[in-house]
């Protein structure tokens, strides 16, 4: 390593961090930089996370290939990449097998450290980040150290945490249930479902995306799988065929907004569409790349209130489900295999037999499970979180909660806000963890130009000179 070159730590290879890595080294090659990436995760793949790393080929991505390219400036790279791997010409319309895409991510970067040579260089370091802290320094440019669970550490000029899909919410998880052999806290750790009885009944807590695809694996005959959440809604599907939007487009949503006016301009849009398509889901496709714009104009009540009270109604909306997906479901709902249920646990606890699960639900319902699984996505309160980095960068003031306590509080260019009035570390983030301060920030369309600007903002510091 050269004495110009700029070190930086990619902390998680799932999507985000295999895309910013991607970045990262092609923004050296065009900037004549130097560039040294560390990406550290213990998965033993690259560019899988928790999103990818299914190998069950019913799961597949909720977003057709043509729009799941890793180049903001190439919607045509994924569908190229498939049709070539599978000697077939992809439709940009289809929904693939996640794993596939978990694929193109690990060779995207692959291409990009092909092309960055001997100055622009990745390392993949199979470990855990489990502390941080500021190294002393007269500059201005101060870098970071990084503790390894492993017993190591790693120095600086700039830190990527891109820690993906955080641990399932645990809030509604009654005392004593935790220790159960039969409880599953996060159905996607690699052998989770492995003690899941074939012979009896589960339940699955949560009715969002994440249930689904693990109903679809655990609905086989001779066992029920049961779902519930509070209000018992499925994610709505996509359009088996997408309408054309060429005749007739609203422009985008103005503003400012209070909430109520959001949702009577949602609503107006919808039946516009409807009149036009027969189809609500324009309405909702057309608003997506304002929805940060328009998270930043409400006001923190309103927000407050969104989060509260119109969260779920809007993400079985926005978060949909491929029309095969949501047909498997219906059938298994119809063969009996699947139920779902609008209720809240009120007691669980291992049953006498030691075999399972004894439930209780708040409508009423009562049932012993071989299996009670946790499907209620990811927990996005910052500081419910135990993970030990994130504690860290907490306790130490480099970070702080986000907004509504979502995430990490960031700048325009992701980069951590700080305790107080320190400056802040040279720690940037993306994705998930800057949605309290963007709610629109965990897709891929998002995520990958997100990755883009945030290499060329960490390539652009005078940390390292430009080649000679």
């Amino acid at each position: 390593m050269s004495e110009g070159t700029l070190r930086v730590v990619v902390v998680g290879a799932g999507a985000a961090g295999t895309l910013v890595s991607a970045r990262l080294l092609d923004s050296a090659v065009r900037a004549g930089r130097g560039v040294a990436v560390d990406l550290v995760d213990p998965a033993p793949e690259t560019g899988r996370g928790l999103a990818y790393a299914t190998s069950d080929p019913r799961h597949l991505l909720n977003v057709t290939a043509g729009r799941m390219s890793a180049l903001p400036h190439d919607e045509g790279d994924f569908v190229r990449w498939l049709s070539a791997r599978e000697a077939r010409p992809v439709d940009p319309g289809e929904y693939v097998p996640r794993a596939r895409y978990g694929s193109y991510l690990a060779d995207a970067l692959n291409r990009s450290e092909a092309a960055g040579g001997s100055t622009a260089t990745v390392r993949r370091r199979h470990d855990l980040v489990v502390a941080i802290e500021r190294k002393p320094s007269a500059g201005t440019n101060n870098g970071v150290r990084l503790q390894l669970r492993g017993g190591g550490a790693l120095d600086a000029d700039a830190v990527v945490l891109a820690l993906g899909n955080l641990a399932p919410s645990g809030e509604w998880i009654p005392a004593g249930l935790r220790e159960s052999p039969h409880f599953v806290a996060d159905p996607w750790r690699p052998g989770a479902l492995a003690n899941a009885p074939t012979d009896r009944d589960v339940l699955l807590v949560g009715t969002g995306l994440t249930m689904c695809d693990i109903a679809l694996t655990l609905a086989v005959s001779g066992r029920t799988v049961h779902a519930v959440s509070r209000r018992g809604l499925l994610p709505l599907p996509h359009a088996a065929d997408a309408p054309s939007r060429t005749t007739f487009q609203l422009g985008p949503v103005t503003g400012p907004l209070d909430l109520a006016q959001l949702k009577r301009g949602v609503r107006h849009r919808a039946a516009l569409y409807r009149r036009h398509y027969g189809d609500w889901r324009p309405a909702v496709d057309e608003l997506r790349p304002h929805i940060s714009q328009v998270w930043q104009q409400l006001s923190f009540a309103d927000r407050e209130r969104f989060l509260t009270g119109e969260l779920r109604n809007w993400e079985v909306h926005r978060h949909r489900l491929p029309p095969a997906t949501d047909q498997a479901l219906a059938d298994a709902q119809r063969a009996g295999l699947l139920t779902v249920q609008a209720a809240e646990v009120v007691k669980a606890r291992t049953s006498d037999d030691g075999c399972g699960v004894s439930v209780q639900l708040s409508n009423g319902w009562s049932a012993t499970v071989g299996a009670l699984i946790n499907c209620t996505g990811t927990e996005s309160r910052i500081q419910e979180l135990a993970d030990p980095l994130v504690r860290c960068l907490l306790d130490l003031g480099i970070a702080v909660p986000g907004p509504h306590g979502l995430g990490f509080d960031t700048a325009i260019d992701g980069r951590l806000t700080a305790a107080g009035a320190r400056t802040a570390a040279p720690v940037w983030t993306l994705g998930q963890l800057r949605r309290g301060n963007l709610w629109e920030t965990t897709a891929i369309p998002e995520i990958r130009v997100q990755a883009a600007e945030l290499a060329a903002r960490i390539l652009g510091r005078k940390t390292a000179p430009a080649l000679a």
